[in-house]
C-alpha cells in the first residue's frame, strides 16, 4: 500500500526494570525442594551487629536506587516469616533477613511486544493530539509473562511514546469479588448440582466476596440443610473464587510503573496478550474492557479485564465455547443488543461469538472465508474491530509456510458482524528483514489498534521480541478489500 508506512520508533523491554519478589531458598520455581528458610534465619541472628550493619550498607548501595522503597519490601517478607523467629530482634535485623528472603526479577528481561492501544481515560483533543495508553506483554525469567502499560500521543507530528518509569510494581490491594450470576455459570460447568447451587447463592447478593461466601456456606452447615454433594459445591466454589480477583494500584502510581502479575491459579505461568477496547456503548458501566489468556504451565483460558481509570482492575472469569481457547476479543458495544466478540474457538479460524451478559459466550459462528497462502496454518484476530461508516474493521494475523505471521484485514457488516463484506487477499504487513528475527523468529503481531484523523495507528511486535508502529490511510485500506 503507497500510504503504508513504519515508524522509525522501536520500543524494547528495559532489563533494569525490576521487582522486589519473596525469594524462599530451596523452593525455586523449576527445582522444587525443601525450603531452606529457618536455616537462612538462623545464620542472619548468629551474624554479630557489626556485620549486620556492614551488609545492610551494602545492600542499601546496590539496590535501593532500583526500588521506590526497598526496606519498605524486606521488611514486608520478613514479617511473612516471623513465625520462625523467636524473641525479639532488632529492625535493622529484620530488614537483613527480609533482605535475604527477596530477589529482584526483570520482568522484561526477555520479551516485549504484542501491545494493545486505547484512547487515554483522560483524553483531551483540543490540542489535536490523541494520548493514548498502551498495554504490553512482557516476559522474564521463566517465561513469566506479566501485563505492562506506557502512554503516548498521537498528532500530526507523528507518534511519541513516554519515557516508562524507572521503577515497576505489583503492590496493590487485592480482593476477591464475585459476582452471582457468573459464579452460577460457572459452577454449572463444572458439574455441580443446580438443586445446592440454588440453595449456596440464593443466601447471597449479586456482587459478593469470599467471606460471605464461606458466610452462606456456614449457614447451611447450623441449619442442617446441607447433604452430601455440598461438599463437592465447597470445593468447587473455592476454585471459582481464587479465579475472580480485583487489583486496586496506589492513586499515585505512575501508569507505567502498574504490573499486573498472575493472581488466580489458572495464570500462575502467564497473563498473556491483553486485547483493550474503549467502550463506546452507553448502557454500558465499564469503560474499559479486554481479553487475555491465562495460561497456568499446561493449558490456557480466556479471561477479562476491566477498568475505568487503568489503576484499579477486575479479573474475571469468562465461560462458554466461545472463549476456548486463545484469541477472543471485545467489540466495543453490543451488536443489535447483544454483547459480541471475535473469537478463535477452534484455534485456527475466525468465528463470532455473542453473549446476553458479557461473560457467558454460548453462541459461536464460522465466518466463512476462504484461507489464503498466507495464512493456510491459522487465521485469528488483531484485537478488538474498529467501527467505521463502512463496517466493523478487523484487523487480522495469519500463519503460513515456516511460521511466518502476517497482518491483513476484513470487513464485516455492522448490523450482522457474521457477514464478511470486504477483505484484503493479501498481507498489508509482514515480517522486515530486520524483525525476522528475535525471541520467536518470524513474527509480526497486534493486539489493538485506534484510527486517528483518519489513519490507521497500528503498534506491533516484532518477533515477540520489540514494538514498533506502522500507519496507513484508512480511505486506501478500505479501498483495497474485496
Amino acid at each position: 500500500m503507497k500510504s503504508l508506512h513504519r515508524s522509525t520508533l522501536t520500543l524494547a523491554g528495559n532489563p533494569e526494570r525490576v521487582l522486589c519478589r519473596m525469594f524462599i531458598p530451596g523452593e525455586e520455581e523449576l527445582i522444587q525442594g525443601q525450603s531452606r528458610i529457618p536455616q537462612v534465619i538462623q545464620r542472619c541472628l548468629d551474624l554479630d551487629e557489626s556485620e549486620v550493619q556492614s551488609t545492610l550498607r551494602d545492600i542499601d548501595h546496590r539496590f535501593a536506587s532500583r526500588h521506590r522503597d526497598i526496606s519498605e519490601q524486606f521488611h514486608n517478607h520478613f514479617h511473612a516469616v516471623t513465625h520462625l523467629v523467636d524473641g525479639d530482634i532488632s529492625e535493622e535485623r529484620q530488614i537483613l533477613i527480609g533482605a535475604y528472603l527477596s530477589q529482584e526479577y526483570a520482568i522484561e528481561g526477555a520479551a516485549y511486544f504484542n501491545p494493545s492501544i486505547v484512547p487515554h481515560p483522560q483524553a483531551d483533543s483540543t490540542n489535536g493530539a490523541l494520548p493514548f495508553i498502551m498495554s504490553i506483554r512482557a516476559v522474564g525469567e521463566g517465561h513469566i509473562s506479566t501485563i505492562v502499560f506506557r502512554t503516548g500521543s498521537i498528532s500530526s507530528a507523528g507518534i511519541h511514546v513516554d519515557a516508562a518509569s524507572p521503577f515497576a510494581t505489583t503492590r496493590a490491594h487485592r480482593y476477591t469479588v464475585l459476582r452471582n450470576r457468573m459464579v452460577r455459570q460457572e459452577a454449572i460447568e463444572a458439574g455441580v448440582s443446580s438443586a445446592d447451587l440454588e440453595l449456596v447463592l440464593g443466601l447471597l447478593p449479586d456482587k459478593f466476596t469470599i467471606e460471605d461466601l464461606t458466610a452462606a456456606l456456614t449457614q447451611l452447615d447450623v441449619s442442617g440443610m446441607r447433604n452430601a454433594p455440598s461438599d463437592e459445591l465447597v470445593s468447587i466454589m473455592g476454585r471459582i473464587a481464587l479465579s475472580n480477583y480485583e487489583v486496586d494500584f496506589a492513586e499515585e502510581s505512575d501508569i507505567s510503573e502498574r504490573v499486573l502479575w498472575p493472581t488466580a491459579p489458572v495464570e500462575r505461568r502467564g497473563m498473556e496478550d491483553a486485547r483493550f477496547t474503549l467502550i463506546s456503548d452507553e448502557d454500558d458501566c465499564v469503560r474499559y474492557r479486554a481479553t487475555y489468556t491465562g495460561f497456568d504451565g499446561a493449558q490456557v483460558v480466556c479471561r477479562a479485564l476491566e477498568t475505568d481509570d487503568f489503576r484499579t482492575f477486575s479479573s474475571i472469569s469468562l465461560t462458554g465455547p466461545g472463549v476456548r481457547n486463545k484469541g477472543l476479543a471485545f467489540f466495543p458495544r453490543r451488536v443489535d443488543g447483544t454483547f459480541t466478540a471475535l473469537s478463535r474457538c477452534d484455534r485456527e479460524s475466525n468465528y463470532i461469538s455473542r453473549s446476553e451478559d458479557g461473560y457467558h459466550w454460548n453462541d459461536v459462528q464460522l465466518l466463512r472465508d476462504h484461507k489464503q497462502p498466507w495464512e493456510l496454518v491459522h487465521s485469528g484476530n488483531c484485537g478488538s474491530p474498529l467501527e467505521t461508516d463502512a463496517g466493523w474493521l478487523v484487523l487480522t494475523h495469519g500463519a503460513g509456510p515456516v511460521r511466518q505471521y502476517a497482518l491483513g484485514a476484513m470487513l464485516l457488516d455492522l448490523e450482522d458482524p457474521t457477514r464478511v463484506i470486504g477483505r484484503l487477499r493479501d498481507p498489508f504487513l509482514e515480517p522486515t528483514a530486520d524483525e525476522r528475527d528475535g525471541y520467536v523468529p518470524n513474527v509480526i503481531y497486534s493486539c489493538g489498534s485506534v484510527i486517528f484523523d483518519g489513519t490507521l495507528v497500528i503498534p506491533y511486535g516484532f518477533s515477540d521480541w520489540k514494538i514498533r508502529f506502522a500507519t496507513v490511510e484508512l480511505a486506501e485500506l478500505l479501498d483495497q478489500m474485496v
